[in-house]
């Protein structure tokens, strides 16, 4: 039997989780366990509630979806998926640095959205293309020359053959699309990945895109 994924919603509008809860209630997979109307407040109910992925709106009163992320990223809590209004660069950056595992837009589909939480609940990251676009040009703009010393002694833990995942990851690949390019199984990948995550001590994918992008790891494109 498949356990529902446990989901909190966060955003300070009562008809967005509203409308949210329509959604998900079709999902017999998910579950929502929970609604908050601000960080503060979320913080409160995760204490409370088992949750595996929490939905987190940006601007809100009181405690904003920044810093609740990255408290709750902080203490290896539950995976964030940040669903905002904006794509400012100021909040990606800001959200992805704090360790949310995916970025998305208030404009994306109900079965885009389904799907994005059922991929960061799986370890995966999840960007709005315009996040990625602002992601990918920040990093051609800002590329450093040379690898940081702690992160060069880092990489240089991973394999060749992990660099190659590393890569793919970069390029926004999921597991799926890395097994079929690298012709091995999905496990295989997920192997990959998770050794990377451990080498490079990072949380979860966008972490190591961030890392090998700052890093100058990858090339960007």
């Amino acid at each position: 039997m498949t356990v529902a994924i446990r989901v909190l919603l966060v955003d300070d509008q009562e008809l967005v989780r509203t409308g949210i809860q329509l959604v998900l209630r079709r999902e017999p997979d998910i579950t929502v366990v929970g609604e908050a109307g601000d960080g503060g407040q979320a913080l409160k109910v995760l204490a409370e509630v088992e949750t595996d992925v929490v939905v987190m709106d940006v601007r809100m009163p009181g405690m904003d979806g920044l810093e609740a992320t990255a408290r709750i990223c902080a203490e290896n809590g539950p995976k964030v998926l940040v669903l905002t209004t904006f794509d400012l660069d100021d909040y990606v950056f800001g959200a992805l640095k704090a360790g949310a595992s995916g970025f998305l837009l208030k404009d994306v589909g109900p079965q885009a959205f389904v799907e994005a939480i059922k991929l960061v609940h799986r370890g995966e990251s999840v960007l709005a293309p315009s996040a990625t676009r602002l992601l990918i040009s920040h990093f051609v703009s800002h590329r450093p020359r040379r690898c940081a010393d702690v992160a060069l002694q880092r990489a240089e833990l991973l394999s060749r053959r992990e660099r190659e995942v590393l890569a793919m990851i970069a390029a926004g690949l999921s597991n799926a699309e890395i097994a079929a390019r690298m012709f091995v199984s999905d496990g295989t990948v997920r192997t990959h990945v998770s050794h990377i995550l451990a080498k490079l001590e990072l949380r979860d994918r966008v972490q190591a895109v961030i890392f090998a992008y700052e890093n100058g790891l990858i090339e960007p494109t």
